[in-house]
């Protein structure tokens, strides 16, 4: 368990999936998110996006995160969303830091409109994970 969480925890684009309804395969799309071992996956989106929608209305979604170069791994997991709300400056600038340059970070932070960015928290609950290689 310690070796997926902490790969989890590396800044990996995600793919979030969940489900749509209506017939639909679930919605799955790239996400930035914030993770350290032992605690919640954290995510942000415009609070008017499809996603946002979606993962409000089921109250659980999934994650999936992979490496691709030797060795490939992947770890996905899903669970229930515990929290959401008005995303803050710190979870702006934390998870903007995992993906951006660090001289890029304040600029981008600035130009985002927090007003309507919202942050889902999810309680990983089911693991899946592969290593075609050896985890060292």
């Amino acid at each position: 368990m310690a070796v997926r969480e902490a790969f989890l925890a590396e800044s990996h684009i995600a793919s979030l999936a969940v489900e749509s309804g209506e017939g639909r395969a679930p919605l799955t799309v790239p996400v930035w998110y914030d993770y350290s071992p032992g605690g919640d996956i954290r995510f942000l989106t415009d609070e008017d996006s499809i996603k946002a929608r979606l993962v409000a209305k089921s109250g659980r979604f999934s994650i999936l995160v992979q490496r691709v170069s030797p060795t490939y791994r992947y770890v996905s997991v899903e669970g229930p969303v515990v929290g959401s709300g008005p995303t803050t400056l710190d979870e702006l600038t934390r998870i903007s830091g995992r993906y951006l340059p660090p001289d890029a970070v304040s600029g981008y932070v600035q130009g985002s409109d927090l007003n309507v960015l919202v942050t889902f928290r999810m309680r990983p609950e089911r693991w899946l994970s592969a290593d075609l290689g050896a985890l060292g």
